[in-house]
């Protein structure tokens, strides 16, 4: 089960992330200010002393001392004066050197403890960026810049180089300062923990003073919004309204007040949706019954005629929607000639269904006259034409079939064309001949035609709700695979037939849902 975080958490666990995210951000912006402040107060004050020290010095004296390596009175007075500021200055290192390729010599060193060097002595770089910066500097106008290493000889330094001309100009030495780095690091540590302990009471003060006005402003009222909105769940089928008072001048009170507001109309909705739903529910128990109903006023018990052993017959009707407008028919109009109709009405829904079940009334009833088909039609359509206010129509295949000696006389009223299978052979369509729709048109004439289904052959009709289903991909089943679902078992029985046209329809169609009434009915000879 997943775990509730509550809003409160979430705030305290952002402002804590806020407060983290401000410290690191402020502790490095600042100690890298720092820094460099400092390293431009290391840069500034060596370059003064190594620029002080080149001005003083005669560039001319250079070159006879390491000559002669003797020493004079001009040059312990440059010592002296070396020391001096070397201690005045807290310098870890004053000293005076001529650059070569490969290593340096020295000629003043202020330093005054054991391992200092002599006039005269040579000493390796320190590093190659040693090396290289002694060489930028040795020259007219050089780029002051700063050089801080770290050396297991002479430790933790910055170091600082200044060109000593002679007379005529040209840089004969370099004069250095070493300044030591440990008290720098010492002091940059000690900053930045006051800067951390300064930013973290900063921050943690912020954190709180924020805290408290979120948890004023938005949580309280968010929560109180919530304990609303569970108490409006629980109390939706009691009278009394949960409502809410938040004031906050924002968003939030506009919310509250939109809560309320929904509270009223979800009461209002739920009352009006009572109403709906039992009204649905009487509608749909009505629809059911007409379902009953209408299912009631076709023949559905099969075999349909047991004591009949000439003829097999198999039918049936599956609606769109709750009712529909297609229907079937089949019945005696004497002892050797049965009727049988197939007719589908325009539209569906309870409409189609009343309309259908006028129309099977008038057609049966005519019929059952022994009037001929297309005098049948004739006279259906004259009396539904006459109360066909909404000026629905109805296609209508209508066939009398004279079972001794399989002749049937048919009339067609704009509907599907039958499919016909005569002894060894296979199904086939009868493209036969369309009279006008019956119900749509004043006098509408229709005419009769004559064909012979043999012993062992099977008669198919049907509405357009089978070649018309649909797949998703909008294609029609079709009247080939119609014909072709017919011939997969030639000699099966009626009711074997219709099922394989299902199967057929109902495996092309997939999920696709049911567009049309599909109707079929199928006779065989025996």
């Amino acid at each position: 089960m997943k775990k509730n975080k509550t809003l409160t958490g979430k705030v305290i666990r952002g402002v804590i992330l806020v407060v983290e995210f401000m410290m690191v951000i402020l502790c490095i912006g600042i100690t890298i200010r720092y820094y460099f402040e400092t390293k431009s107060t290391y840069k500034k004050n060596a370059f003064g002393l190594t620029r002080t020290a080149a001005e003083y010095i005669d560039g001319d004296t250079i070159q006879k001392y390491l000559d002669t390596n003797e020493k004079d009175e001009y040059y312990e007075n440059v010592l002296k004066y070396l020391r001096s500021a070397q201690n005045g200055a807290n310098l870890k290192y004053y000293y005076v050197f001529v650059p070569t390729e490969d290593d340096v010599i020295y000629v003043w060193d202020a330093d005054n403890n054991p391992g200092y060097c002599e006039l005269g002595q040579h000493e390796k770089y320190m590093d190659e960026d040693s090396k290289e910066t002694c060489k930028r500097a040795f020259k007219q106008n050089p780029e002051e810049r700063i050089i801080i290493n770290k050396d297991e000889k002479y430790g933790f330094i910055a170091s600082a180089w200044s060109p000593i001309f002679d007379s005529s100009g040209n840089p004969v030495a370099l004069v250095a300062v070493d300044m030591a780095m440990e008290g720098f690091l010492a002091n940059l540590i000690t900053f930045l923990a006051i800067t951390i302990i300064i930013v973290l009471i900063a921050s943690i003060s912020g954190a709180i003073v924020l805290y408290r006005y979120m948890g004023r402003n938005i949580i309280d009222p968010i929560d109180n919004i919530n304990a609303a909105a569970k108490e409006m769940v629980k109390g939706l089928e009691s009278e009394e309204s949960a409502q809410i008072e938040v004031n906050t001048g924002d968003e939030l009170e506009e919310l509250a007040d939109s809560f309320n507001q929904m509270d009223t109309e979800v009461r209002d909705y739920i009352e009006k949706l009572k109403v709906a739903t039992a009204e649905k529910q009487r509608i749909g128990a009505e629809l059911d019954m007409a379902k009953e109903i209408q299912a009631s006023q076709l023949p559905s018990i099969f075999p349909a005629y047991p004591e009949r052993e000439e003829f097999d017959i198999y039918a049936v009707m599956d609606p769109a929607k709750e009712v529909g407008g297609d229907f079937y028919d089949f019945f005696f109009v004497d002892d050797d000639h049965l009727a049988m109709v197939m007719a589908d009405v325009s539209g569906k829904g309870v409409p189609a269904a009343l309309f259908m079940m006028m129309s099977k009334l008038h057609i049966s009833n005519y019929a059952r006259m022994g009037l001929p088909p297309h005098e049948v039609l004739e006279k259906a359509n004259k009396a539904i034409f006459e109360n066909n206010k909404r000026k629905m129509f109805v296609t209508v295949w209508l066939g009398i079939l004279e079972i001794s000696t399989g002749k049937i006389v048919a009339s067609n009223a704009g509907h599907e064309y039958p499919v016909i299978r005569q002894p060894g052979g296979e199904f086939e369509i009868l493209k036969d001949k369309h009279g006008f729709v019956v119900g749509a048109m004043k006098g509408s004439k229709y005419t009769d035609y004559e064909i012979t289904l043999q012993k062992g052959g099977t008669f198919f009709i049907y509405t357009d709700g089978a070649p018309e289903a649909k797949a998703e991909s909008k294609e029609m089943f079709g009247m080939d695979r119609l014909v072709e679902a017919l011939n997969e078992n030639v000699d099966a029985s009626p009711k074997e037939l219709l099922g394989n046209v299902r199967s057929a329809v109902d495996e092309f169609v997939g999920d696709e849902p049911q567009f049309d009434d599909l109707t079929m009915m199928g006779i065989k000879l025996l």
